[in-house]
């Protein structure tokens, strides 16, 4: 219950924001948004429609025809989602005038636009409309799912050439581009973890190592090397950021010549990551 309860609250604060970023500053500068808000968004500064009643018109739609294609939570939680965002939006509609710099709004519009889909995304609830007709594109048709919806998205943004102008346009693209960033860190978090591989004939010392000194937890893959015909094998291990120069120092005191490879990792669960701080050491 008290998932559910965190998640209802995320849904409205997410519904909030992202309805108040086109609002107060979308609108007020001419500035167009992806998806269904955004094609109402159009329709809105072409023939004077409320974007409010056409955002819940045009994704009652698509939710009600796509519903089938979506988990059962997040059919409830959309169910919630789609009237919500159409609510605020009607009710802060003609809030404000222009603020008078267009690429300041743009970047700001877009900040709390990611802000507030992230929040929404996190909860497993979907903003029904063009990703969900992407979703049944892929399902008929066997599109892919991402190129799909972008095209969508791309599609509903240069039509607002027509009406709002190319440099409204190109003030659009700069929001969604801030949107998408946002979204990404509300919903992998500011401390994103990097996954480590370490290729060595030192292998399980380096392992050994790192378990002593980190007091993290370390895989160890056996391996070939190709070029060489040597056993070479592979240490894996999953940390943070701030723990990468320590673990680099630690490399480079058992084996100098050790091949590494660095990446970011979108999420991670159990492991050393679901121990106490106690058995942690204090490490975060």
């Amino acid at each position: 219950m008290n998932k559910f309860i965190k998640d209802l609250v995320m849904v409205i604060i997410g519904c909030l924001v992202y309805a108040l970023a086109l609002t107060l500053l979308a609108i007020p500068n001419q500035l167009a948004e992806g998806g269904v808000p955004g094609a109402s968004l159009i329709l809105h500064y072409a023939f004077g429609w409320s974007p409010g009643i056409v955002t819940f018109i045009l994704t009652a739609i698509v939710t009600t025809i796509g519903f089938r294609y979506l988990p059962k939570r997040s059919i409830f939680l959309s169910i919630l989602t789609v009237p919500l965002i159409s609510f605020f939006i009607y009710s802060t509609e003609n809030l404000v005038g222009n603020l008078g710099d267009p690429l300041i709004s743009a970047i700001f519009a877009g900040v709390f636009i990611g802000f507030g889909t992230g929040l929404i995304f996190r909860t497993g609830s979907a903003m029904g409309g063009t990703s969900l007709i992407a979703r049944m594109c892929q399902d008929r048709l066997g599109w892919d799912l991402v190129r799909t919806n972008f095209v969508f998205d791309i599609v509903i943004v240069l039509s607002g050439l027509l009406v709002i102008g190319p440099l409204n346009t190109m003030y659009t693209i700069v929001a969604l581009f801030v949107a998408k960033k946002v979204t990404d860190i509300v919903m992998e978090g500011l401390d994103p973890r990097k996954a480590v591989s370490i290729i060595s004939g030192r292998a399980p010392q380096i392992a050994d190592e790192i378990i002593a000194q980190m007091n993290i937890s370390v895989t160890v893959f056996k391996g070939y090397g190709g070029y060489l015909k040597q056993d070479a094998d592979m240490t894996y291990v999953i940390i943070n950021k701030y723990q990468l120069m320590r673990l680099k120092k630690i490399i480079s005191t058992v084996d100098k010549d050790a091949f590494v490879v660095i990446h970011d990792v979108r999420d991670v669960l159990g492991g050393s990551f679901a121990w106490d701080d106690t058995k942690k050491g204090g490490i975060k």
